[in-house]
């Protein structure tokens, strides 16, 4: 895994190249496009816009409808598409080891639309190419996978199976997976999608595939694997640098990634990646008036956003990206070491930086105090801590002296 860090000017140099290979709405007599550069009224021009490469680009407004990793896209906008497809293959090829141009991908409004995207793909490949009906295809994933599984079952028409998981460790329980598998194909689900996470949203846990598969395949002889990376895509490839998860297992097929969570950009950052061949499932030939075609749920999309996670990842490198990851988990490592003394019960994949606190060992108004979420707010069992950049050990430190201090009451006798 290795990207260079660039400077500051050399990456504003090559974000005004690409904007100035754009379609410029100031400059060219266009009539035909349905699109402009941002309300002058509320968005006017400023001379610090000269040092300000996104803002440009946002002024700009460039549209990158479609998938330029499989066709050329809208000839408009060519300059800075070419930065998305160099940011896809950084984060294809050097951090999740695909082959170079195997994949196809896209900068999604976030993470939720590319999990969603991956079923459709995976539910109209089974439909074109095994002649499926949407009763025959099943989701599978562990309860303590996001919420956009279930959004996409509802909207594709497909069916979910939630497998439980261990209580303490958050693992799958297998047992549980041979019965749900089991009752699903008794009831006639044929073909399966697998939603395997890496880094839950409560719990930062990472699924395992190979014990997952194997149980799959006592079952399932149709099926496609899907990584929901949104939160762990951009901190546990750099702390753990395991590969079951990545392309470098012919297991897995798709992943998604989400840059508005480490990577402090805007929200509207997701990614999806996939392998090549697939993509094509969800073409949209109807789409005849977008050069190249469209292959996305959202289709129009923001190119200003694309640019920034480009920006972000060049500023710091691949090594300079690892030295921040592993300032994070190094403490959310002095967190967990604290917690250990005081004999807190939690929850913590030692690659990530979540840590889930049982509920009997902090009180409901601490937790509130310091804006920790609950896994249920009708019944909380778990209150997570996420140290994000804006975390710093003094705010750990507060939150573990007022945790102390509480620690120490009595408690009342009636």
């Amino acid at each position: 895994m290795h990207w260079p860090k660039l400077s500051t000017t050399t990456i504003r140099q090559k974000v005004f190249d690409a904007l100035h290979k754009n379609l410029n709405y100031t400059t060219e007599s266009i009539l035909g496009l349905p699109g402009t550069y941002l309300d002058q009224e509320q968005f006017y021009d400023s001379p610090f816009l000269k040092e300000a490469p996104f803002l440009s680009v946002l002024m700009n407004n460039p549209n990158h409808i479609g998938c330029h990793t499989y066709s050329q896209g809208e000839m408009y906008f060519s300059g800075t598409q070419q930065l998305e497809i160099d940011l896809l293959r950084i984060c294809a090829e050097e951090i999740f080891g695909a082959e170079e141009s195997g994949y196809d991908g896209y900068v999604a409004p976030g993470g939720t639309e590319a999990n969603i995207q991956a079923q459709w793909m995976y539910r109209n490949y089974f439909m074109q190419e095994k002649n499926a009906g949407t009763s025959e295809i099943g989701v599978v994933f562990s309860e303590d996978a996001h919420y956009s599984v279930y959004k996409g079952a509802n909207l594709l028409g497909i069916h979910p199976i939630a497998v439980k998981v261990n209580h303490n460790d958050r693992k799958v329980l297998l047992e549980d997976l041979h019965k749900q598998l089991k009752e699903s194909y008794d009831k006639g689900i044929r073909y399966l999608i697998i939603h395997l996470s890496m880094g839950t949203t409560i719990f930062g846990s990472i699924d395992e595939p190979q014990s997952f598969l194997e149980v799959v395949k006592q079952y399932f002889e149709h099926y496609f694997v899907h990584v929901d990376a949104a939160f762990g895509g951009f901190i546990y490839p750099f702390s753990a640098q395991k590969t079951d998860l990545t392309f470098r297992n012919p297991e897995i097929s798709s992943i998604t990634i989400d840059g508005h969570k480490m990577l402090q950009s805007p929200y509207g950052t997701g990614i999806f990646l996939c392998r090549k061949g697939l993509i094509e499932k969800v073409q949209t030939p109807e789409a005849a008036y977008v050069y190249g075609s469209d292959f996305t749920l959202c289709g129009s999309r923001s190119g200003a956003n694309a640019i920034s996670i480009w920006m972000i990842l060049m500023t710091h490198g691949s090594e300079g990206w690892t030295e921040i990851i592993q300032k994070l988990t190094g403490l959310t490592d002095y967190l967990c070491n604290a917690l250990d003394e005081m004999g807190v019960k939690y929850y913590r994949n030692p690659y990530m930086n979540i840590v889930a606190i049982d509920s009997n060992d902090v009180s409901e108004e601490l937790a509130k105090q310091y804006y920790l979420v609950a896994d249920n707010y009708k019944n909380p069992q778990w209150w997570k801590v996420v140290v994000m950049a804006h975390v710093k050990q003094p705010m750990i430190d507060d939150f573990l002296q007022d945790l102390k201090k509480e620690r120490k009451q009595p408690e009342l006798t009636s």
